[in-house]
Formats: structure tokens, C-alpha cells, sequence
């Protein structure tokens, strides 16, 4: 009883955390691994030609380098949610708005 106690209180206990959580996949279509930084999470390296899923907060930022320096992806929004990111495209995006 006290096992079936405890495994409620988690199940529950885990869809309240996630609820504020968004779901989505990271992808990298390229043939290069691509670094990126989300600060607080963890800092993945994307291999080529991957999928990573991630659940992230509402509002959480992901990073990604270009010449030694840090610039914002994008950040996370309720409209990502099951949807597949196509990293290195956005990147390829990122960057022409930055020259």
C-alpha cells in the first residue's frame, strides 16, 4: 500500500512540474554537430543528422555560437510545442539577420 501511496504521489507530483514545461524536438539536419547553450539545463551538442527531444520552460533561452560569440536562437514559447526545430536552418537565418 505504501508503494502504491508513493507512486500516485510521484505521477502526480511530475505532471504538476511539467506542466509549464513545451515538448519539442531539436533537429539538426546537417553533417556537422552543432553546439548550443540553454544556461540552466544543460549545453547539448547536436550530432549531425540527429533528433533531440527536450521540455523546456516557457521562456527559457537557447544560445548558439557564430565567431566566438553567443547569440540567441530562440526562446521558448507555448507555439513550439510538438513541433521539430530545424536547428541548422535556423541558424543559417540567425546569422543573415546578424550580418
Amino acid at each position: 500500500m505504501k508503494t502504491l501511496t508513493l507512486s500516485l504521489a510521484l505521477c502526480f507530483s511530475a505532471i504538476f512540474v511539467q506542466a509549464d514545461s513545451v515538448p519539442f524536438t531539436l533537429r539538426n539536419n546537417s553533417l556537422s554537430a552543432i553546439y548550443l547553450e540553454i544556461p540552466g539545463v544543460m549545453n547539448p551538442n547536436l550530432s549531425p543528422l540527429s533528433n533531440t527531444g527536450v521540455s523546456l520552460a516557457e521562456g527559457q533561452k537557447i544560445y548558439f555560437f557564430h565567431e566566438g560569440e553567443k547569440y540567441l536562437l530562440l526562446e521558448v514559447t507555448e507555439e513550439l510545442e510538438g513541433r521539430t526545430i530545424k536547428v541548422n536552418r535556423l541558424i543559417r537565418e540567425r546569422k543573415k539577420e546578424l550580418k
